[in-house]
């Protein structure tokens, strides 16, 4: 089959690829790329576990084709923390126990690093509403509700700083 080339930012970088106009970018980021921090749960968009923010906007990666993301932004989780820093998010999900096997962690990060750059004074009401679309069956909800209001100070802080 005839691969394309694409051209995107990924994590801040600038990256070329070939792919399939089949592929979806979740397929191209952990098979192509090595990015498998996107993990592949339900493949119909339906579960959020391979969630990445495209163009500041929040997508099922499953969903999207790669040769669709010709000149976009893509975050995914490997792009979050700084370094050995973790993000706050991401510090909060450790300190609140909010994750077990770690399949839906990467897709409840990024859908909630979204909202709280939107919305940073967020209240868990808004939180339960955005993460609706992100499935976990391991912790149920609280923990990851609570891990999220407890990063908004530290964003927060860290913005005026």
């Amino acid at each position: 089959m005839r691969r394309s080339q694409v051209q995107t930012r990924l994590n801040g970088n600038d990256i070329d690829f070939l792919c399939e106009p089949r592929q979806s970018l979740l397929e191209v980021l952990r098979d192509e790329l090595g990015f498998t921090g996107s993990k592949e749960g339900c493949n119909n968009g339906n579960c959020g576990a391979c969630t990445v923010i495209m163009n500041g906007r929040i997508v099922n990666s499953c969903c999207v084709l790669a040769v669709e993301t010709e000149g976009a932004e893509i975050q995914t989780i490997e792009g979050v923390a700084h370094g050995e820093k973790l993000h706050p998010l991401q510090q909060a999900f450790l300190e609140e126990a909010a994750l077990q096997c770690g399949i839906c962690t990467p897709g409840f990060i990024m859908s909630a690093k979204a909202l709280l750059e939107r919305e940073p004074n967020a209240d868990e009401a808004r939180i339960r509403h955005w993460l609706a679309g992100n499935l976990c069956r391991c912790t149920g909800y609280d923990k990851i509700v609570k891990a999220v209001l407890s990063a908004e100070p530290q964003l927060q802080e860290a913005k005026q700083s």
